[in-house]
């Protein structure tokens, strides 16, 4: 059955890259996934957190992933870099896990 909607295994859609920042709280992960999904040609999840052990001033995602449809633009690529920008101002650096060359089509 047809959604409607490309998924990032689509054979024209771009594959996601991985970032994370260690200390974001998953609260402010999940507002910078719902922000990138606004984007035109922006698909955005969370990963998730791998580690066993638990700790208050690690975050509870594992990180997140970015994808692009053919439909996204300069403009969708340029609106992902300041709202990255926006938020690694203020909570730290972003580490790439996964560069998008290095993930492989399914």
């Amino acid at each position: 059955m047809a959604t409607g909607k490309q998924s990032l295994g689509a054979q024209d859609a771009q594959p996601p890259y991985q970032i994370r920042c260690t200390h974001l709280p998953l609260g402010v992960y999940r507002e910078i996934v719902a922000h990138l999904r606004q984007v035109t040609g922006v698909e955005a999840g969370l990963l998730p957190q791998t580690s066993q052990d638990f700790d208050y001033l690690k975050s509870q995602a594992g990180g997140l992933w970015i994808g692009y449809t053919p439909e996204a633009d300069d403009a969708s690529h340029l609106r992902v870099e300041q709202v990255l920008a926006y938020y690694g101002d203020r909570y730290g650096d972003w580490d790439v896990i996964k560069p998008q060359a290095a993930v492989e089509r399914k």
